[in-house]
This record gives structure tokens, C-alpha cells and sequence, in this order.
């Protein structure tokens, strides 16, 4: 009984190097690993390549704090319609902004039912017999 594997090496390795050309094939290119920030820019000595990073990390760091000192407040956010002005959790505003919506509905409703008639208008004066709206 023998143990010993007799098959060619010619076929495993015809297989990994089919392998490695395909991925090889789909491997990005240069300018894409470096957009994506994995290779480096080899414009740059590789001792000053650290250097340079940091410095960019830093001047981004000082523009996003120049831009959050220049953020609006909360009340003139909400003074300009931004933010709304309810106190409520952000889970619960939507339910605040539609439980408004439906009061205010049913507060035009109550008033256009007990809304005086046209006669009434007319004998108190306000409005003339021509412009009564059910003589149009």
C-alpha cells in the first residue's frame, strides 16, 4: 500500500495560475487605489508621505471647525422655519406635527359650521345685499 500522490503538478499549478491571471484581470488600477486612499501618492518622497497626511488631516480639521464656528444657532434655525420649534423627542415630532395638523383642521371646521349667515352679515351691515354670496 502506498500513500504517495501521483497526480501531476502540472494541473494544480495550470489551475492556480488560471486563478491569478482572473484576479489579476479585475485588480483596480493605481489612480483608483489611490482616490480610494490605499496606495500613496508617489509624487511625494515616501519619508515626507506621513508627514504630508498629517497636514492634510489637519488643514481638514481646521476647515470643519471653521465651518461648525459658523453654524447657526438652534433659535435662528428654528426662526427660519429649519428646525421645528417643538420640545418634543425626535421620535415624537411626527405624531406632534400631525396631532397640530388635525387640531387646526378641526378648529377651521368648528368655525366654518357656526360661521354667521349671510342675512345676519347683511342686517348687522357688513356686508351689502350684492354681495351676498347666495344671491350670485
Amino acid at each position: 500500500m502506498s500513500n504517495i500522490d501521483d497526480t501531476p503538478l502540472t494541473a494544480a499549478s495550470s489551475e492556480r495560475r488560471n486563478s491569478l491571471e482572473k484576479h489579476l484581470q479585475t485588480r483596480p488600477d493605481k489612480q483608483d487605489l489611490q482616490d480610494r486612499h490605499i496606495l500613496l501618492d508617489t509624487k511625494v518622497a515616501p519619508s515626507l508621505q506621513a508627514t504630508r497626511q498629517d497636514l492634510d488631516r489637519q488643514r481638514a480639521s481646521d476647515s470643519l471647525k471653521r465651518n461648525l464656528e459658523k453654524r447657526p444657532d438652534r433659535d435662528e434655525l428654528i426662526g427660519r422655519n429649519i428646525l421645528p420649534a417643538s420640545s418634543a423627542a425626535p421620535s415624537l415630532q411626527a405624531q406632534a406635527r400631525e396631532l397640530e395638523k388635525n387640531m387646526l383642521a378641526d378648529s377651521l371646521e368648528h368655525k366654518i359650521q357656526n360661521r354667521p349667515q349671510p342675512e345676519d352679515l347683511i342686517s348687522q351691515g357688513i356686508l351689502s345685499t350684492e354681495e351676498n354670496p347666495r344671491s350670485a
